[in-house]
């Protein structure tokens, strides 16, 4: 037998008070260690759960993030091509001319009031899917 590796040998241990307070100490940690242990695996997968959910929030993000760029792409697109349609149109517009100072309405107001009501039919804008 190795001499102290068996804590039932009477030579070593005597039942004496000291000795059943050593064996409450010892459960103590034990379950001190247990306590420990079910903490610590509730805290990884806390930990887990939380990156997990980062990681489809940050999925989300990323695909809203395309979609938006691809909007903002379209919309630029379509600005550029609306202001060449007025740019073009501009010297064909008699409502950009003031024929008169005592107009009740500013200039701009006019240009879009003629372009509206006289040349509106020949401008020719495509609709752009969003």
């Amino acid at each position: 037998m190795a001499q102290g590796s068996d804590s039932n040998d009477a030579s070593y241990r005597s039942p004496s008070p000291a000795g059943r307070q050593s064996s409450s100490d010892d459960m103590k940690k034990v379950m001190r260690r247990e306590k420990n242990r079910i903490a610590a695996q509730k805290s990884r997968m806390r930990q887990t759960q939380k990156a997990d959910s980062l990681h489809l929030e940050s999925e989300s993000l990323e695909k809203e993030n395309a979609a938006l760029r691809k909007e903002v792409k379209q919309l630029t697109e379509e600005a550029k091509y609306l202001s060449s349609v007025l740019s073009s149109h501009e010297p064909q517009c008699t409502g950009l001319t003031p024929t008169s100072p005592d107009l009740p309405y500013p200039p701009h107001h006019r240009h879009h009031h003629a372009a509206y009501h006289h040349h509106h039919q020949h401008i020719a804008v495509p609709h752009y899917q969003h």
